[in-house]
Order: C-alpha cells, then sequence, then structure tokens
C-alpha cells in the first residue's frame, strides 16, 4: 500500500511547529539548523524537522544561552 503525501508530511514538522515544541523563537529554531545541531531538510521555501528527531533533541535541550546541546 502507497504512503500518501499528507501521511508522509504529517512525520514532519515545520518551523513554527518546533518553535512551540522548544518553546523558542522561530529565527532560533532556524539558527539551530543552519548550525548543523536540529537536522532538518528543507522541501520548497520551508525547513521541516523529523517529529521523532524533534522529540530526541528536545528531551535533551535546554533553551537557555550558552547552551551546546546537540542531537548528533
Amino acid at each position: 500500500m502507497p504512503i500518501g503525501k499528507q501521511s508522509l508530511l504529517d512525520q514532519y514538522c515545520d518551523v513554527g511547529e518546533v518553535s512551540e515544541r522548544l518553546n523558542i523563537h522561530q529565527e532560533s529554531v532556524r539558527r539551530l539548523i543552519r548550525q548543523g545541531k536540529l537536522p532538518a531538510i528543507k522541501f520548497g521555501n520551508k525547513w521541516l524537522v523529523e517529529k521523532s528527531m524533534l522529540e530526541q533533541y528536545a528531551s535533551h535541550y535546554d533553551p537557555r544561552p550558552g547552551n551546546k546541546t546537540t542531537l548528533l
């Protein structure tokens, strides 16, 4: 049974959802992605983060300045 586009996209969060989950500004999410600290893919003009990766990252993330937490 083929996976539909919608069910495939349901496995990902956009920058807005990630910022809400981590309780940080959307630009801070983009910075984490650019720095390679949060794995993401670019789909069109949007960054998408896999939900399982987000949950793994969020469990170790501390939004205080100067924190050096990385997933990889």
